[in-house]
């Protein structure tokens, strides 16, 4: 049954929330563990619709899982059979790309349908197929439906057609058993290929280079299971920061790696919003007021994340001045804007890249729709700062990527409820 959020806005947020693990890091550890077939301990796993719908699939070809703990699994991947791919589930989630390179890796031959995920633009999976192409795979695509080949995958030196996060780490996870030695140049080095590159590793994999854009790797013949633990989610910390920024609040944002944030954290002390590092990986957000406007272009990591462009409109209507968004990398990821102009936000989207937004604004409660993850992010925390009550429609987009973001906020003092339609 669909659900809404309700939300009664003007309540500082207050108190100490806990970071939970990065839901795109836990897809590519959940596909590396496909390369192997002993049992694998991942630790620190977000409960969000996108990665239980990455191990019903698992565990649909055959995936053992048993769950350790709440956020805890052992895996097995040992009778993992691509015939029993479900196709329908994988178009629910981008993250389920992923599952290329490991497949073209340990299986050869295998049928996949386009990804799903966020409408947020064309997300083409073009460079993945080239990059693919490079290593020895035969693609042909019918209608919504890739078949892929590979006699042998053999390393080579590959450039990305651009900084994409998923072709990299598919290209680092269908290289770590090929034969000889892959170079990936233009490689993207966020977070999330980290920890993906960290966890190759423990298994086995010879890789350098990681957190830069040039990827060595040398094939291995096997890899061993090994126990990993998610990194902490970046957005979700950036999430959080801004909600508490935005209403005057006093928080603790704890487990908050600072090194994934960097650009983002710069660009909020600009803003105005203060805040100092804890002693245990936390990040104190003070009492903050008097924002001042910003020029913010999103830009592949160190850069400033395009997936906390969305969080960070609102926290813009309240500075003073005009303040510009550009994110070059998908033509509909500012489209939702139009949902906080609902709200009384003085915002005119310039073209599909770029948006001026005017300050400050009073906010007032409306009825809205969450578009995708991070634009279900920015609506709550428009309605958390607005004046009397927000309605947030399909926010089954939220829980793709926030666990239980509800409960989290009530934690702080938030008034927000979890109501069914």
């Amino acid at each position: 049954m669909p659900e809404r959020f309700v939300i009664e806005g003007g309540r500082p947020l207050k108190g100490e929330v806990e970071i939970k693990g990065y839901k795109n890091a836990a897809g590519g550890v959940l596909a590396a563990s496909l390369l192997c077939t002993e049992d694998c301990i991942i630790d620190g796993l977000p409960l969000v619709s996108d990665v239980l719908g990455l191990l019903k699939i698992l565990e649909k070809m055959g995936s053992r899982i048993e769950w350790l703990a709440k956020r805890r699994i052992k895996i097995n991947n040992s009778n993992v059979d691509p015939q029993k791919l479900d196709f329908e589930e994988v178009q629910k989630s981008r993250i389920s790309v992923l599952l290329i390179g490991p497949f073209l890796s340990r299986f050869k031959n295998f049928r996949f349908p386009h990804p799903g995920g966020d409408r947020i633009g064309l997300r083409p999976i073009s460079t993945h197929l080239i990059s693919l192409k490079d290593l020895g795979a035969q693609i042909s695509r019918k209608e919504e439906f890739y078949d892929f080949k590979a006699k042998k995958i053999l390393g080579k030196e590959v450039v990305l057609k651009e900084f994409s996060v998923t072709a990299t780490e598919n290209l680092m996870l269908a290289a770590v058993l090929a034969q000889g030695k892959t170079i990936i140049k233009i490689a993207a080095c966020e977070p999330q290929v980290q920890d993906t590159g960290k966890f190759l590793k423990e298994m086995g994999a010879k890789i350098e280079g990681l957190g830069t854009n040039q990827i060595s790797i040398e094939g291995v013949k096997k890899l061993r299971g090994v126990e990993h633990k998610i990194i902490p989610d970046p957005l979700e910390a950036g999430t959080f920061i801004i909600a508490s920024a935005i209403t005057g609040g006093v928080s603790k944002i704890k487990n908050v790696n600072r090194e994934h944030l960097v650009s983002f954290l710069d660009k909020l002390e600009e803003i105005g919003v203060k805040f100092k590092q804890g002693s245990d990986n936390s990040l104190l957000v003070s009492k903050s007021e008097n924002f001042q406007s910003v020029k913010v272009q999103a830009l592949p990591f160190p850069g400033f994340p395009t997936d906390l462009i969305p969080p960070l409109i609102p926290l813009l209507t309240q500075a003073q001045g005009r303040s510009i968004i550009h994110d070059p990398l998908y033509e509909n990821r500012l489209n939702f804007t139009q949902e906080l102009r609902k709200m009384g936000a003085d915002i005119e989207l310039v073209d599909p890249h770029r948006v001026f937004i005017f300050g400050k604004t009073r906010l007032q409660g409306s009825r809205i729709e969450s578009w995708d993850i991070r634009a279900g992010a920015s609506l709550i925390i428009a309605g958390l700062a607005a004046k009397g009550k927000t309605i947030i429609e399909n926010i089954s987009q939220i829980d793709r990527g926030y666990e239980r973001i509800e409960e989290r906020l009530q934690q702080l003092g938030a008034d927000i409820k979890r109501i069914k339609n």
